[in-house]
């Protein structure tokens, strides 16, 4: 498995604790991971995270001003925002509204 792989599996893993109606950013990821500087790398798993066999809630990780950033990554333009609102977020022009609220700090609610 190349190297880029392995940090993607690690992501996929994250992502699939973030509890429904919560949100994290790719930086807090990237962060949790001990990777501060690769949000951008995080972003490319949640792009890729359609392919994998158990499912990842890409839907639930967004930009770090919870705008829907990757949203052009699903079926259909609407979908992210579709997923989110199902599990209780309000989506408007993109952004989630009350961003802290539905915040999910991988560092505080995960033990390294």
């Amino acid at each position: 498995m190349e190297k880029h792989e392995d940090f993607f599996q690690m992501v996929f893993q994250v992502a699939r604790l973030i509890p429904k109606g919560r949100v994290t950013s790719y930086g807090a990821i990237a962060k949790y991971l001990g990777t501060a500087r690769s949000s951008r790398m995080v972003g490319w798993a949640m792009n890729a995270a359609h392919s994998q066999k158990k499912p990842v809630p890409a839907h639930r990780v967004v930009n770090r001003n919870g705008e829907l950033t990757g949203k052009h990554h699903f079926a259909t333009p609407f979908l992210m925002a579709e997923l989110l609102e199902k599990e209780g977020i309000i989506v408007v022009n993109d952004k989630i509204r009350n961003f802290d609220k539905h915040y999910w700090e991988p560092l505080k609610e995960l033990e390294l």
